[in-house]
């Protein structure tokens, strides 16, 4: 039992990365389509790249979605126009339309008085013979009419139904237009007329369901072994029909237990490849990366996440699927690591939802295509206006990748989807909200750095760098002096300057505790270590480095930054109080002036080590001459290069040559150093 315990503990990293790998195959293999994939791709007006396809099971040709369109348009219009009848008491309304007449008050005589009442009897059962209605829709005439009475349907003559405007035209069948008395009745039959029509929905829609439910989706049916193209056909749109009616029987076909494990077998074997991929490419090329199980976490994680919220999107409209912000994965992964990574998890993904994704072709061509264009184009996340221009760009991108698709496909301009560019634009606003609240939420999960974070904490307001100012003003000022050469520098040879500045400016904050042991702080010309053994001035002198680090976890300062305090010195030896022993004890043990290390492991790391001991040291020059700085700022670098402090830095000679240049121009500029005029 202990061994075995043992054995987990000395293979913890090992462990926990198969946790995560299998995990990751899992997931992905589940959120993966459950049915085979159709094994071939092909798309319209353009040739059959395979052999000659022949049927290889009875299936159904599909109706196209254009068709389906006309048919039930076709059915809307045939469906006929039910109309409700309310009985009325056509006796009583005659009657009652009698009475008003006789009542009228517009000076009508006995004659005239008759007159209008024999119209009436005539009029009013040829309007009510069968109704009044409101208003009947602008194509009644082309439609049949089935009037409802109750539970009994009758068809009727659209013509036989009458609306108010009506009214007049039947009375000028009675009555001479010119006629006083046609005012007169029509004046009275809009007081005393009943509507007893109305359009009845309940018939006419459940009529309409029933006839677009008898829709066939099907207009033929082509049998086993029949061909369907021939190897370098043009896939015209017949050709494409029957061929996406084969791709989607095969979709639909039910799949035994058995047919279903091999399935799963393939996709675990692909996946488990491209996640293979991706720890190998970590392990050869970012072991910094692969040997950080939080950093492998946050990787895997963000892949996984994408894939399923790609899955749920396709599930729910496949349409929708371009909302979904994928370039935000080599985004984030540039912001943590750097572009080479960002790109390649980002081309992992995007082959791993090629399985989920209709036209997977296209999907992970304009995906790719965005995914290099995120990487070019976004430099520094910490200046929004960057991050919207980068933004932009990507959208172009996919809206032109869309048209030019569109074009291949279609051969012409017609029937493009102004839909799925507010896709292409939602998914551009997406990446911009979530960009920076995933960053910072990411840093507080994983404990990461961003260079939103460093520009941060590079602010010399912060409360650790005000306390550094005030305890340690001198060394608050190196600091500075530090920070702007190993900027300069890190932009010389294109290595990350905004962290390299955040390193400098917190690598000498172990100081503030014990600041007048160290000259730069020493204003008033006395030197505390005058008192002091050569040993134990070494040792406070050493402490700067542990006091640092210490200080930077308090004040939960990222580790990246705290790299920076812990490699600034290496595993060199404090020379002057060395030196000092030695004169005293020959044979004084050399470890007790060492720093604890370790030597600097990145190019930002080396380019710090030689600022500070460049800007440390040149304080000590005395009337510095062009001459003088060029052979000190050698001496003090290749010092360090030949004790072997920056062997474990990944910079190029050519890199610290370079970096060389550039601190003798800085400082000759320090020191305003001027051509002597004769007196």
């Amino acid at each position: 039992m202990k061994d075995w315990l043992n054995y987990i503990y000395k293979n913890t990293n090992f462990i926990y990365k198969a946790f995560i790998f299998l995990s990751a195959l899992l997931l992905i293999v589940y959120f993966l389509p459950k049915q085979g994939k159709f094994k071939y791709d092909f798309k319209k007006n353009t040739p059959w790249q395979y052999e000659t396809l022949y049927a290889p099971n009875d299936f159904s040709i599909k109706k196209t979605d254009v068709e389906l369109k006309d048919e039930k348009q076709k059915i809307e219009k045939s469906i006929p126009y039910f109309i409700k009848k309310t009985p009325i008491n056509l006796k009583g309304l005659t009657e009652e339309i009698d009475n008003s007449i006789k009542k009228y008050n517009n000076g009508l005589n006995a004659s005239k008085v008759d007159s209008l009442i024999r119209i009436n009897h005539k009029v009013l059962p040829k309007i009510y013979e069968v109704g009044l209605i409101e208003q009947v829709p602008n194509d009644i005439l082309k439609r049949k009419i089935n009037l409802v009475e109750g539970t009994n349907l009758k068809e009727v003559h659209p013509a036989k139904i009458y609306t108010t405007h009506d009214i007049k035209a039947i009375l000028k069948n009675y009555i001479d237009p010119e006629n006083p008395l046609l005012k007169d009745l029509l004046e009275i039959y809009f007081k005393h007329l009943k509507i007893n029509l109305s359009l009845d929905r309940f018939y006419y829609d459940k009529t309409l369901k029933e006839q677009l439910q008898n829709i066939s989706i099907n207009k033929g049916l082509v049998l086993k072994g029949t061909q369907l193209i021939g190897k370098g056909e043009l896939i015209d749109n017949q050709k494409y029909n029957i061929l996406t009616s084969l791709k989607n029987d095969h979709s639909t076909q039910q799949y035994n237990a058995a047919k279903t494990r091999w399935i799963y077998l393939g996709y675990t074997v692909l996946v488990a490849i491209v996640l293979l991929m991706l720890f190998l490419f970590l392990w050869k090329y970012r072991p910094e990366i692969y040997n950080n199980n939080v950093k492998i976490s946050l990787i895997v994680f963000n892949m996984v996440l994408l894939i399923i919220l790609t899955n749920l999107m396709v599930n729910y409209n496949t349409t929708y699927v371009y909302i979904v912000p994928l370039t935000i994965l080599p985004l984030l992964l540039k912001a943590f690591f750097d572009a080479r990574v960002g790109l390649f998890v980002h081309v992992l993904t995007i082959l791993l939802l090629g399985f989920i994704v209709a036209n997977s072709f296209e999907f992970i061509f304009l995906q790719i295509m965005a995914g290099i264009v995120t990487i070019l184009t976004v430099s520094e996340l910490t200046k929004r206006s960057n991050l919207v221009s980068s933004v932009s760009s990507i959208i172009l991108i996919y809206i032109i990748g869309y048209f030019a698709f569109h074009l291949i496909h279609e051969g012409n301009i017609k029937l493009i989807s102004g839909q799925v560019f507010m896709f292409f634009l939602l998914n551009g606003i997406l990446t911009i909200a979530l960009s920076n609240q995933l960053i910072l939420l990411y840093e507080r999960v994983f404990g990461l750095v961003s260079d939103v974070s460093l520009l941060e904490i590079s602010n010399t307001n912060t409360k650790l760098l005000k306390r550094l100012a005030d305890k340690a003003p001198g060394t608050f000022n190196h600091s500075m002096q530090v920070a702007n050469l190993a900027e300069a520098a890190a932009h010389e040879i294109k290595a990350n300057a905004l962290l390299v500045r955040a390193g400098a400016l917190y690598h000498d904050i172990g100081k503030m505790l014990n600041p007048f042991y160290f000259t730069e702080n020493q204003t008033s010309g006395v030197n505390r270590h005058d008192d002091l053994d050569p040993v134990e001035s070494a040792k406070i002198i050493i402490n700067h480095v542990l006091d640092g680090v210490e200080l930077a976890r308090k004040n939960n300062l990222p580790d990246r930054v705290i790299d920076f305090i812990r490699t600034h010195h290496g595993r060199s030896l404090v020379q002057y109080f060395y030196k000092k022993a030695l004169e005293t004890d020959p044979n004084i043990d050399k470890e007790l002036f060492r720093y604890p290390g370790p030597n600097p492991f990145s190019k930002e790391t080396a380019i710090l080590m030689m600022a500070d001991s460049v800007e440390a040291s040149s304080k000590s020059l005395r009337e510095p001459t062009a001459a003088k700085i060029e052979a000190f700022v050698d001496k003090i670098i290749d010092n360090q290069l030949h004790s072997g402090l920056l062997d474990n830095a990944d910079i190029t000679l050519k890199e610290i040559l370079n970096i060389k240049k550039l601190f003798k121009k800085k400082l000759k500029n320090i020191y305003h150093l001027r051509i002597e005029y004769p007196e």
